[in-house]
């Protein structure tokens, strides 16, 4: 079974929302992982690409 981005995505996106609304103080830790994620792929994306190939 091929799992691509374009499935992936949505899926994490209705399931955070639902988290966020049954859990309002998971907002917060969800926007910090992400800019905590944002931040590392932006500084090191360049060297992260080649290990993924």
């Amino acid at each position: 079974m091929d799992v691509n981005l374009i499935v992936i995505q949505p899926l994490v996106a209705l399931i955070a929302g639902i988290l966020i609304l049954i859990f309002p103080r998971l907002l917060n830790i969800v926007v910090a992982l992400y800019l905590i994620f944002i931040g590392i792929v932006g500084l090191f994306g360049d060297r992260i690409g080649p290990l993924l190939q």
